[in-house]
């Protein structure tokens, strides 16, 4: 039992105050038995804060700590490290949440908010007398990290580990590299290309001895515990034979006699069944389209030199201490019929007119035959859903719209675009952008999302129908040559299968999750695994450059130090009273749970390496033989005996 407690209670500026009596809540607790002080701070966060929380843990020799303030998720770190500073142990130390669950959730109450506020920290109280003197638990890593996805976010982040000092294997589930950034000809904030970008990134990966690329790749398991992971990956063959001649290759090429459509623009074009899937496309050479040219007998043994169908798939096995998963975006496909999608035939998507108008560089547009000098962009389409899995804003429309627009202007003489919209947000430096489309004379109309521009098709000419809201709701009836409906980012297909075999968790938005938007942004619950780019939401270029940076700065430090620590709370088997029964390993999501022997008879043991201290393994045991470190049912129960004390007090 602790004898020497320190209790401070936050005032949050005004969220707390202003609803709990702070002043009420130091009376009642400075009697609490074990509290030697208790003090009201204005910003318990705040660096004096902090120098003072120091200064009373030593000069009063406090064995124990309970900060009463915001939620832990924002601040736990920040008073364990205080604890650590002054001297006293960091498992000594609770945190009571009075913000989001007092004076937030109660706000209407203050008299109740203040009486539950003397509760809870009571219970806090109460739970850091039995409080445990913990250690961190070390175990050794392995400096290599596994980069999932090489488009313009896992290039960057390699290269960064590699100069750094980490060993890299940059793992491509495509046969190339780029991602969508290689996609894109126009990039408003820098004169080169995406695929210029992406070919220099390539090149310097390609320089780099500590970066191995692996193409055609799919991560098929992990095993192992954080810091010392075993990974799996299966690549799939291009099924071109190594010695094929450069010659060969390229008149083999030009001969296949199998197109098929051409993912890579959209399916605008069509493409051989050997190709290569863009210009410069990085690693170099072609690949050969299996399924459509496996039945091509002849052309097959003319080019048997250079084609071999029987290539399989490899397996290769590599140590790492941590992963970054960058697997990017997909843009929002939407459903036939969705403003005349893919029903209407001059109706396309911002990505297919961002490739049509690469396919034209420094000419006049036209699509399927017709010249195109008036465009109607039609925004939000697959964002900002109130009726529909896509709640979320994509961010980077809005912009990607404007300077799409000023490039068809300066580049393709396109005459008038009409942009239909709900709201436009090109945040930030981009602002400028939007004030060009309008200084070119580009028409914004603004509509209602309860009714939507309607498009049609009359008489082989396509007619969109908007009711402007800016002129007291007049309709309008637009007849461009094309219609080009402004999509949004969604998750990438693959990240399914990925999160299953990493354990990342998922957000709402069914993109990769973060610990904390603010404090650990490229964190996620699981040790050792970090994101990065647009596979945690939509994000431009930049934003995605920085955060796959920031990733590569975190991985780099849990494993190039050769130790690492881990939180201490896992879950603990008593093996006197387990007889295994195997219902904590059935439910135990990462798969931290072991059957050993132990005294002639079979029990539970916990890895540590792995546990995440969820705790979903302790009520499923029917002999009450799993404890949480920390949130043991000592703990709990004697938190639970104070709230009730208290509010029998209350009653009474």
């Amino acid at each position: 039992m602790k004898e020497k407690i320190g209790v401070y209670i936050c005032q949050c500026g005004s969220n707390i105050s202003d609803y709990i009596d702070v002043n009420r809540v130091r009376d009642r607790i400075k009697d609490c038995p074990g509290v030697g002080l208790a003090k009201i701070t204005m910003f318990a966060c705040s660096d004096s804060a902090q120098k003072e929380m120091i200064e009373d843990i030593r000069g009063e020799k406090l064995d124990g700590l309970v900060v009463a303030s915001c939620s832990p998720k924002l601040h736990l770190a920040t008073f364990k490290s205080v604890a650590l500073r002054a001297g006293l142990n960091p498992y000594n130390y609770v945190q009571v949440n009075i913000r989001e669950q007092g004076s937030w959730a109660h706000s209407d109450r203050p008299a109740d908010a203040t009486d539950k506020a003397i509760r809870m920290i009571e219970a806090g109280i109460a739970r850091v007398h039995l409080a445990r003197p913990l250690e961190p638990i070390r175990i050794s890593t392995v400096n290599s990290v596994a980069v999932i996805g090489a488009g313009i976010a896992g290039l960057r982040a390699a290269r960064e580990l590699a100069d750094m000092g980490s060993r890299v294997y940059l793992i491509e589930k495509d046969h190339y590299v780029g991602g969508r950034t290689a996609q894109w000809t126009d990039l408003h904030d820098t004169e080169k290309s995406g695929e210029e970008i992406i070919s220099d990134l390539y090149a310097e990966i390609d320089r780099r001895e500590d970066i191995t690329l692996l193409t055609g790749a799919t991560v098929k398991g992990m095993s192992g515990s954080v810091g010392n992971y075993e990974m799996e990956v299966e690549l799939r063959p291009r099924y071109i034979r190594p010695e094929a001649v450069e010659e060969r290759l390229a008149e083999m090429m030009e001969r296949c006699p199998v197109s098929v459509e051409d993912d890579f623009n959209y399916a605008l074009t069509s493409r051989k069944a050997v190709y290569a899937k863009y210009g410069t496309a990085r690693p170099p050479g072609p690949m050969v389209d299996r399924a459509a040219l496996e039945k091509e007998s002849a052309f097959l043994a003319e080019y048997s030199d250079c084609i071999d169908l029987e290539q399989k798939p490899e397996i290769k096995k590599f140590k790492i201490g941590a992963t970054i998963l960058s697997t990017g975006f997909d843009p929002y496909l939407p459903p036939a019929g969705e403003y005349g999608y893919g029903e209407v035939e001059g109706v396309i998507t911002l990505p297919q007119l961002k490739r049509l108008a690469a396919l034209h560089a420094g000419g006049s547009l036209s699509h399927k035959g017709k010249k195109i000098q008036n465009l109607v962009f039609i925004y939000c389409v697959g964002s900002c859903q109130s009726e529909g899995e896509n709640k979320y804003c994509s961010r980077f429309c809005c912009t990607a719209a404007c300077a799409t627009s000023l490039a068809l202007k300066n580049k393709h003489a396109v005459r008038q675009i009409y942009h239909l919209y709900r709201q436009v947000r090109t945040y930030g430096k981009y602002e400028v952008l939007f004030d060009e489309a309008l200084n070119q004379r580009d028409i914004f109309i603004k509509f209602d999302e309860t009714d939507p521009p309607r498009v049609e098709e009359k008489e082989g000419k396509v007619y969109v129908t908007v009711r402007d809201l800016l002129t007291d709701g007049e309709e309008l009836e637009i007849e461009p040559d094309l219609v080009v409906l402004i999509t949004g980012m969604v998750p990438s297909s693959g990240r399914a299968r990925v999160a299953e075999v990493f354990k990342a968790p998922l957000g709402r938005d069914s993109f990769f999750n973060e610990v904390h938007p603010k404090l650990r942004p490229v964190e996620t619950v699981i040790d050792g695994v970090f994101i990065s780019g647009a596979c945690q939401g939509p994000k431009n270029i930049s934003e995605s450059v920085q955060s796959a940076l920031s990733a590569a700065s975190k991985a780099n430090a849990m494993v190039s130090r050769g130790e690492m620590e881990l939180e201490p709370t896992l879950a603990e088997v008593n093996p006197e009273i387990c007889l295994w029964c195997g219902e904590c390993e059935s439910v135990c999501p990462f798969d931290s749970v072991q059957k050993v022997v132990r005294e002639d008879k079979e029990v539970a043991r916990i890895n540590q390496a792995t546990c995440k201290g969820c705790g979903i393994c302790t009520p499923v045991c029917p002999r009450d033989a799993i404890d949480l470190i920390g949130y043991g049912n000592a703990e709990m129960e004697s938190m639970i005996d104070a709230l009730i004390k208290r509010g029998e007090d209350h009653a009474g």
